[in-house]
């Protein structure tokens, strides 16, 4: 009888750890020039160490500007692996870091949000060596992404989960890109259109605490100084509801922040045809080319 149950907490254990690599695994591909260093890393927290890909344009005299790409999965599952399509950003002469962060599995809110904002600082503070220009920040990411990435951006000079990395002020990105995020983590938990286990999983021991779910969503850290904000969601998607972008435009508008909405009519989560993921991809560049990036 110990043994099976030895056998069934190993298996238990190792789906938990292994939760981050279970994911689709892809080889980024970059144009000639480009350079890779893989699993930087960029924080550790116990025996937790957050990693990110980077991918370097050419050395030049001039700095690069730089994307931040987060994946989703519900802040339970999913790999920094799983990331590709990064050609358009490529072709304009962008850095690429691709981050990874810590599951429900590891850590519950606000970790994700804690781990997003250290893997910002870390390539603040690695500009000059990395060649990257801090004025030419963006940060994207889709579902789970698209929502640390508004957190990541919006909090600004906000440091309130910067604790892991403390010391770093001047930090604003130049744009956010957000695919389909969560923007209310708790009406995405408890809310009329969608009850998600995710939501409630990852708020962990203050699933009940109304403020705290506040605290890591990002249509109340808005502000006037918040950076530009692209938004696309599909009108039909099942996972997170439209709706959620649809308040998220409307706080951007109220407090006068530079945004662009796309709806993808008929678009499911993150499931488009390839004639609107075109599209999508180039009003992403549009938008960035008219904020100068």
């Amino acid at each position: 009888m110990k043994k099976i149950v030895l056998i069934c907490w190993l298996l238990l254990a190792g789906q938990t750890l292994s939760a981050q690599d279970s994911a689709q695994v892809k080889k980024v591909t970059y144009p000639a020039g480009f350079s890779e260093q893989l699993n930087l890393v960029y924080t550790q927290v116990n025996n937790w160490e957050g990693k990110l890909d980077l991918y370097l344009p050419p050395a030049k005299n001039d700095l690069s500007p730089l994307m931040i790409n987060i994946h989703g999965g519900g802040w339970n599952k999913g790999n920094k692996e799983s990331q590709t399509g990064f050609n358009g950003f490529f072709k304009r002469g962008y850095a690429v870091a691709n981050i990874a962060y810590r599951l429900t599995g590891v850590a519950t809110a606000p970790a994700a949000v804690e781990d997003t904002r250290c893997a910002l600082i870390y390539l603040i503070k690695n500009a000059k060596k990395f060649n990257i220009d801090v004025n030419k920040i963006v940060i994207m990411g889709g579902s789970a992404g698209g929502h640390l990435a508004l957190m990541g951006g919006l909090l600004e000079n906000n440091h309130i989960f910067d604790t892991n990395c403390k010391g770093t002020e001047n930090i604003k990105v130049a744009a956010i890109i957000d695919k389909y995020g969560i923007t209310d983590v708790w009406d995405w938990g408890y809310g009329p259109l969608k009850t998600s286990k995710s939501a409630t999983s990852w708020l962990g021991d203050k699933a009940k605490d109304k403020d705290f779910a506040k605290s890591v969503s990002p249509l109340y850290q808005i502000k006037k100084s918040s950076p530009p904000v692209f938004i696309v969601h599909g009108d039909a998607d099942p996972i997170v509801p439209y709706e959620q972008s649809v308040a998220l435009k409307a706080k951007l508008d109220e407090m006068g922040v530079k945004n662009e909405f796309i709806t993808v009519k008929g678009g499911q989560h993150g499931k488009f045809s390839s004639e609107d993921n075109s599209m999508v991809n180039a009003k992403i560049m549009e938008f960035l080319k008219g904020l100068g990036l």
